[in-house]
């Protein structure tokens, strides 16, 4: 694909998708807890279970570090499990990461629409990078940004200002889509639309605050996004 796709056809406006990454388009809970409990085990601590490690998920390495280690850690503590916990992600990332069945489907279908596609995720960008392009889906994307791509993180706007700002869109042809409220929530600081999909790690909050879209079946969002452009 194309760096930055046109996306006027006459005076139809084309959209523009900034995804989430974890949750969303991978199912990447498996390596993200085997890598936390690597780093548990580094600091001597006791292990824990993969769904507590994706209630963890969605605020950036550092926050699951932090969030993990557990209340009294210090700062030093802190700062080694981190670098820790790259270093081992970032050899183990692919191991058992897989895209959601379907999602491969969804992004040609999205991206032969005309519309332009992003990534805006928490996770470290180059990470990030090579998990996508090892599933071979990279090339779908005008843009991939990470978590530390900008000075602030999702929910700050500054991540979807900018790719709306490098591909010429505006925000009402504009969609966040994720699988926590922290991509709503960023879409709201935006002031673009929020899609929820279901099938990530935190749909439960999805209802705080609402989402403008509610996505239960892959098979179902290229509809359910297109339609909305109508």
């Amino acid at each position: 694909m194309d760096a930055f796709v046109a996306h006027r056809e006459g005076s139809l406006t084309l959209p523009l998708f900034i995804f989430d990454l974890d949750g969303t388009l991978i199912d990447s809970s498996r390596d993200l807890a085997i890598s936390t409990n690597a780093m548990l085990q580094h600091m001597n601590r006791p292990e824990i279970d993969e769904q507590t490690v994706n209630s963890y998920v969605g605020d950036g390495a550092a926050k699951l570090v932090r969030r993990a280690l557990g209340d009294g850690a210090t700062e030093d503590e802190i700062e080694a499990a981190y670098k820790f916990f790259i270093r081992y992600y970032r050899d183990h990332s692919l191991e058992n990461t897989h895209l959601y069945d379907g999602i491969e489907d969804v992004l040609h279908a999205l991206q032969q629409s005309g519309s332009t596609l992003a990534v805006l995720t928490n996770k470290p960008v180059k990470i990030s990078r090579d998990i996508l392009n090892g599933l071979h889906v990279g090339g779908y994307f005008a843009q991939v940004y990470g978590g530390d791509s900008f000075s602030a993180k999702k929910p700050d706007p500054v991540g979807i200002e900018t790719i709306m700002k490098e591909t010429s869109f505006q925000p009402e042809a504009t969609t966040m889509i994720g699988d926590t409220n922290v991509d709503t929530k960023t879409a709201r600081a935006a002031g673009v639309r929020a899609c929820g999909v279901t099938w990530g790690f935190k749909p439960a909050t999805l209802n705080d605050p609402p989402v403008d879209i509610l996505a239960r079946d892959v098979r179902h969002l290229p509809e359910l996004l297109l339609e909305e452009e109508r």
